[in-house]
C-alpha cells in the first residue's frame, strides 16, 4: 500500500483558506489535515469547529482532524457534525483512553490516538486493538515548523511491532517535521500516513511536493 499523504492546513494561508483547500483537492493527497488547539494542552490557539464546518464546504478528501486540547470528549460530537472522518484524541489529555475512543468510534468514523514525544508507547498496549489510527508527534505539538525528532523513527519500528503482534488494523500517522529526507525512512520503518505543513505549504509548488511525497 502506497502512503497516504495529509498535508496539515495549520501552515496554509488562511487568508485564503478556500483556495488553500481547492488545491489540496486538486492533488494527489489523501486527506486533509486539521490541527485543533486550545492554548492550554499545547502552548498555541488555531481554530474550533467553524473552521473545520468552512473547510467542509469546500473539502473532496477526508478530514483528519487532530484534537491538541484537554477534556476532547466535550467536542468530539461537535467536530463529527462539522465533517470530521478522523478524530485523533491525545492520550496524554485522557485519563479515561478507552472511553474517549469508545466515544469516537460509536460516532461511525475513525479513532485516533496521538502520542507526545516523550510518551512511551505501550500506554497504548490496553486500547491498541481499537485504534483505527496511531498519530506520532515527532515535534513537540503547539507549533509548526519544528525540527523532526530523530528518536520518532525507532518509535515508530517499536510501534509497528506492537500493531502487528496485536493484529491490530491501526495506521501508524507521523506528524512534524516531515519533509523528502526523512519521508522514506520514516515509511521503512513502518509508517502508513504522512503529515506535512510547512513543507508543503512554504513550498513554490505545493501539488509538485506532495506528488514526490506520494511518489516514495
Amino acid at each position: 500500500m502506497k502512503s497516504i499523504v495529509a498535508p496539515s492546513i495549520l501552515a496554509s494561508d488562511f487568508a485564503n483558506l478556500q483556495r488553500e483547500i481547492t488545491m489540496i483537492n486538486e492533488s494527489e493527497a489523501d486527506w486533509i489535515h486539521i490541527d485543533i488547539m486550545d492554548g492550554v494542552f499545547v502552548p498555541n490557539l488555531s481554530m474550533g469547529v467553524p473552521v473545520v464546518e468552512a473547510v467542509k464546504r469546500h473539502a473532496k478528501k477526508p478530514m483528519d482532524v487532530h484534537l491538541m486540547i484537554v477534556n476532547p470528549e466535550r467536542y468530539v460530537e461537535a467536530f463529527h457534525k462539522a465533517g470530521a472522518s478522523t478524530i485523533s484524541v491525545h492520550v496524554e489529555a485522557c485519563p479515561h483512553l478507552h472511553r474517549n475512543v469508545q466515544q469516537i468510534r460509536q460516532l461511525g468514523i475513525q479513532a485516533g490516538v496521538a502520542l507526545n514525544p516523550h510518551t512511551r508507547i505501550d500506554a497504548l498496549e490496553n486500547v491498541i486493538a481499537e485504534i483505527d489510527l496511531v498519530c506520532v508527534m515527532s515535534v513537540n505539538p503547539g507549533f509548526g515548523g519544528q525540527k523532526f525528532i530523530e528518536q520518532t523513527y525507532q518509535k515508530v519500528r517499536d510501534l509497528k511491532k506492537l500493531i502487528t503482534t496485536t493484529g491490530s488494523k491501526a495506521l501508524i500517522e507521523i506528524d512534524g517535521g516531515v519533509n523528502l529526507d526523512n519521508a522514506k525512512p520514516l515509511l521503512e520503518a513502518g509508517a502508513d500516513v504522512l503529515v506535512a505543513g510547512n513543507f508543503v505549504f512554504s513550498s513554490v509548488d505545493p501539488k509538485g511536493v506532495i506528488r514526490k511525497l506520494k511518489a516514495i
